[in-house]
């Protein structure tokens, strides 16, 4: 790899930490490369003003006020977010399949003819297990909009059993498992995570109240407390 091309891949890869700090040797080992060549592209970088901050013992952070030109996608790339936009037209909602196709037209849209080729001719596909689609009372459309209000939803829900409760929970996120969908969040009336089964949702109202604890530290705690579960012993409704 050309020097140049690997001082992209670095700034690529701090912000694809999202403000986290990343340390020379989990840089190092992704491009191949030894810690000291790190060292001597960081230095690098901050000769051009790239704002990169390194703190001994923690790793590097790429701190705001970088103006860089879109970066090109590459092979791998390509193939990536094609098989994500064919994954989402088998399995998303019905909106969210048409903008799998809006993505990927205007990806398209913007490719020098010869990876435009290469992006259409992606060889990758992610078919559907069974023929069953998502069924619903409440369409997971609804609940993506109830998540991205970040508020309390109280929802009456059916066991597996059929037996009916009325839940008030703390939207987390919503998974999705081929015709399945989870929705994830804190349930008032256990006390505790659970995740929840769209298809047996009856209804949903999103209320007009906010959790008293963000969606981040939600997530987090949920993260934590499944790590410390043995495997079965995970989230159930």
């Amino acid at each position: 790899m050309r020097r140049a091309d690997r001082l992209l891949q670095i700034v690529q890869i701090l912000r694809r930490a999202n403000g986290q700090p990343v340390s020379a040797g989990k840089i190092a080992e992704e491009l191949e490369v030894t810690k000291r060549t790190i060292y001597r592209d960081m230095v690098a970088l901050e000769s051009i003003n790239v704002p990169v901050r390194g703190e001994a013992g923690i790793g590097y952070i790429l701190e705001g006020g970088l103006d860089l030109p879109p970066l090109i996608f590459n092979s791998l790339e390509l193939e990536t977010l094609m098989l994500g936009a064919r994954w989402v037209e088998v399995h998303g909602d019905a909106d969210q399949q048409i903008a799998a196709k809006d993505v990927v037209a205007k990806i398209a849209a913007v490719l020098p003819d010869e990876l435009r080729e290469e992006f259409f001719e992606v060889s990758l596909y992610a078919p559907a297990k069974t023929k069953q689609r998502f069924v619903g009372a409440v369409s997971s459309f609804e609940l993506r909009k109830a998540l991205k209000s970040n508020q309390v939803i109280e929802i009456e829900y059916q066991n597996e059993a059929g037996e009916g409760s009325k839940r008030r929970i703390w939207p987390i996120s919503l998974g999705y498992f081929d015709f399945k969908r989870l929705i994830l969040g804190w349930c008032e009336l256990r006390e505790d995570f659970r995740a929840f089964r769209a298809d047996r949702i009856v209804s949903a109202t999103v209320l007009n109240e906010t959790p008293p604890v963000s969606r981040a530290v939600l997530k987090k705690q949920w993260w934590e407390q499944e790590q410390a579960k043995p495997p079965d012993q995970r989230v159930t409704s």
